[in-house]
């Protein structure tokens, strides 16, 4: 187990662990940000299966949100605006109308104070902010700490805690585009998504929560029993054309599973399977990224990646019956993602 520590641009620094396998996973102190995770393949070829910027730099306009932790509220708020206890709140209008992911002054945009550590079996990194009441429109001072840790079983630890002395909207995620095929080798058409979900949250033209829950079966959304992504990026189901042929919705995971989303590309071998105690995700196909950035493995293309971003849903603040986002005053917030990977022969 080792972790480095290099200076990068703009006085930031990239923190790379290292288990005793091989795999690594290498985060900024800028927006949290994951930018490489190299794992083997079925033939031992360690290659990359994040989506990252070749250079740092270029993570200061990341309007895809690559690889970065989201929030306050990851995901879009209806009208920029909220209501706690007959108190409204207006915040930025960074998407049309709406408000996504934390606006300018979001999480993935600030410098985080830094603590890489190392035990007999883990090496990691915890991340701290302090956001300040009203910073982004969104009340109370919130202290937020993020820790990654890489494990020998090839896991990669994800643990959101925060605190905030008001109660506040806040749900947070990270944002990494995942690609298993290695190096960018292929598109994701041909990921097989297994997933416990028995509904998912319909949208509306601008992509908000309509307040409606759909029923997954015999739709392109039924991934109990697993299928390949390319079945909902291909689909004429009004759902999947919405958001530009693909997915960028919000399933209600099933209580209680041990594992939440298993994820195979067959030609690698490689296997991603996720666990978390968050309510729900988002998996979104990378149907919008932006085309022609310079990535470490080539020039970006729709369907380079797919994210999958545990977190409570912003429905809930405009619509009953949603996993909510708000936190109470003085009350912890504690969730967890891992992220394990592995090899099918």
């Amino acid at each position: 187990m080792q972790i480095e520590t290099q200076n990068t641009v703009n006085n930031w620094k990239l923190y790379t662990l290292t288990n005793q396998h091989n795999m690594s996973v290498s985060v900024l102190d800028y927006g949290g940000i994951i930018t490489e995770i190299n794992v083997p393949d079925r033939h031992n070829s360690i290659e990359n299966v994040v989506l990252g910027f070749k250079s740092h730099a270029d993570y200061k306009q990341n309007p895809n949100f690559l690889g970065a932790i989201v929030g306050r509220v990851a995901g879009r708020i209806q009208g920029a605006s909220f209501t706690i206890e007959d108190q409204s709140y207006s915040l930025e209008f960074n998407e049309g109308e709406n408000h996504l992911h934390g606006g300018a002054s979001g999480f993935h945009q600030v410098v985080w104070a830094a603590s890489p550590f190392q035990t007999k079996d883990t090496v990691g990194v915890t991340l701290t902010h302090t956001s300040a009441d009203g910073e982004g429109g969104y009340p109370g001072k919130l202290v937020v700490t993020v820790t990654y840790t890489l494990t020998n079983s090839n896991e990669l630890i994800v643990d959101y805690a925060a605190i905030s002395d008001q109660t506040t909207a806040m749900t947070l995620t990270n944002h990494s585009y995942f690609n298993l095929s290695g190096d960018m080798a292929r598109t994701i058409h041909d990921h097989h998504v297994t997933m416990a979900s028995d509904e998912f949250v319909e949208l509306d033209n601008a992509l908000i929560p309509t307040g409606n829950k759909l029923a997954v079966t015999n739709t392109p959304f039924d991934f109990r029993n697993g299928r390949k992504i390319a079945d909902g990026i291909d689909s004429t189901f009004p759902q999947n054309i919405l958001v530009s042929h693909g997915y960028d919705h919000y399933f209600i995971l099933n209580p209680n599973q041990a594992e939440a989303i298993r994820v195979k590309d067959e030609i690698s071998g490689r296997v991603m399977t996720i666990k978390t105690n968050q309510p729900g995700v988002v998996m979104y196909t990378a149907n919008g990224l932006t085309e022609g950035l310079e990535l470490a493995d080539g020039l970006s293309k729709r369907y380079d990646g797919v994210c999958f971003e545990t977190q409570a849903s912003p429905a809930s603040l405009h619509h009953v019956g949603f996993p909510t986002v708000l936190l109470e005053a003085h009350v912890p917030y504690d969730k967890q993602t891992v992220f394990s990977f592995s090899i099918v022969r």
